[in-house]
């Protein structure tokens, strides 16, 4: 059952440090140093400083921070970043907090390319598709673009100079009860940056999405993102919350998250949430709809796609992923990265590819084809590169073969092989044109599949007219 989470929700178990305005009214830029601060002006910061937390009893107890400075002396001490919001408005949190969660794929349609209303809001606001297929927009945020996390590749990485901030969980949440009242999204993408720890940070975003549910009766879609090492409790709430959970795992192995950050470990933090969420949905009847995913940086750690792949296949057969998604590495300036080269992203589209194999088709990790260097061929699609590579299993004939023959053929997928099973019922295909009538690309699929025992005719070019 569900204890409650170790930290305070409602009253902010966090150091508020007064904000620093700038002339021009701007938040200064934040450095991260590892002793930018001796630490007994420290222990004299965290001394004025209210910090509140629960007992296992649930009862508020005020600690003394200089004892409890001993025990955990995090880079938030250090910040002055955890805070009210004197320095910025809403609409300033916004849109430093939306830029920060542009890389977070929560969502099929979720990307940086994404063409949106470019106002206040609506440039924060994506197209996404929910589990069961529909069309909404969604809100990406993030809770506070702090981190005491080193992530090389990372835009809010510790010691990266920009501005940040906080939404304390009234405000996000009141904020999104504006935009969903006005219209403008029916569904929102919580992530974070680390601070102050996992669990402080997770009780945060669990704070907002219970103002959500309870305060403001939101009962559309919410996405939560785990943070790295979060406990059952928190997980636990965060399904009870949210229709879906994730964690970015990044990269494929722990040795290859060794070269995108030294503050992470895989097994222990990364992936043992995923774990803990799945025995949970597993064995609460209440929450056996809810769905996990999870996202790779790719060509960042010199991994290949033969090795996220495997991952990939894993997941979706261990823990049941619903979604798996690929982020082509781009350099961030000022990063340990910068200088990397950025990921083509046709690598990032032949793992979209493959995984609707995965997912779709009825492909195996074992069905694909890679090159020498072990990543999927960039000259075609993974599906046409094994059916090249399969000779002995085509041409196969469209009027008799079952669903999965089909879903082998290039040129067809599962709608329109679902037309096709339906159609022969009553009409056989004999013509080549007849594929494009259910959605199938009949050029793709021609040199593999037989109309009614015979090669389909292929139509040759027009000779290009004189003059």
């Amino acid at each position: 059952m569900f204890r409650p989470v170790p930290f305070a929700t409602t009253a902010e178990a966090f150091i508020r440090a007064p904000a620093t305005v700038l002339d021009s009214g701007t938040v200064p830029t934040t450095r991260f140093k590892k002793r930018s601060t001796p630490r007994s002006n420290l222990a004299d910061t965290a001394a004025s400083a209210n910090i509140v937390i629960h007992g296992e009893s649930g009862r508020a107890i005020s600690m003394d921070p200089r004892a409890h400075l001993s025990r955990q002396l995090t880079l938030e001490l250090t910040f002055a970043i955890i805070r009210s919001g004197e320095a910025m408005d809403i609409p300033q949190k916004l849109d430093l907090l939306g830029l920060g969660a542009q890389a977070d794929l929560a969502c099929g349609s979720c990307g940086e390319g994404q063409k949106r209303v470019r106002d206040d809001i609506s440039r924060w606001i994506y197209p996404a598709v929910r589990p069961d297929g529909k069309l909404i927009r969604m809100l990406k945020v993030l809770q506070t673009n702090a981190c005491e996390k080193d992530c090389f590749y990372c835009a809010t990485r510790r010691e990266r100079e920009q501005p940040r901030t906080t939404f304390q969980p009234d405000e996000l949440a009141h904020l999104f009860d504006q935009i969903h009242r006005a219209n403008l999204a029916e569904a929102i993408f919580i992530s974070s940056g680390v601070a102050g720890s996992s669990t402080r940070t997770m009780a945060r975003m669990i704070a907002t999405a219970d103002l959500l549910r309870g305060k403001y009766a939101f009962r559309g879609y919410l996405h939560l993102k785990l943070m790295p090492g979060a406990e059952s409790a928190a997980i636990e709430r965060a399904l009870q919350l949210a229709d879906r959970v994730s964690v970015n795992l990044e990269a494929p192995s722990s040795e290859h998250l060794a070269k995108l950050s030294s503050t992470k470990r895989y097994a222990e933090e990364l992936l043992a949430p995923l774990q803990i969420a799945k025995r949970l949905i597993d064995h609460e009847p209440k929450l056996r709809r809810k769905t996990m995913t999870t996202q790779f940086v790719v060509g960042a750690a010199d991994e290949t796609d033969r090795e996220i792949a495997a991952r990939t296949a894993q997941l979706y057969r261990d823990l049941r992923l619903a979604r798996v998604y690929y982020s082509a590495f781009q350099p961030v300036e000022n990063t340990p990265l910068d200088g990397h080269a950025p990921t083509p992203l046709i690598r990032e589209n032949r793992l979209y590819q493959a995984d609707f194999l995965f997912r779709q088709y009825g492909f195996t990790f074992d069905d694909l084809i890679f090159d020498a260097r072990g990543n999927l061929p960039v000259e075609s699609d993974p599906k046409t590169i094994w059916a090249i590579n399969h000779p002995e299993f085509f041409p196969i004939e469209l009027n008799r073969a079952n669903r999965e023959d089909l879903l082998r053929v290039p040129g067809l997928g599962p709608i329109s092989v679902r037309r096709i099973v339906q159609m022969r019922r009553t009409t056989k295909f004999r013509a080549i044109e007849q594929l494009a009538r259910v959605g199938a690309d009949e050029k793709r699929a021609a040199p593999f599949i037989l109309l009614d025992g015979r090669v389909p005719t292929r139509q040759l070019p027009l000779l290009p007219s004189s003059r």
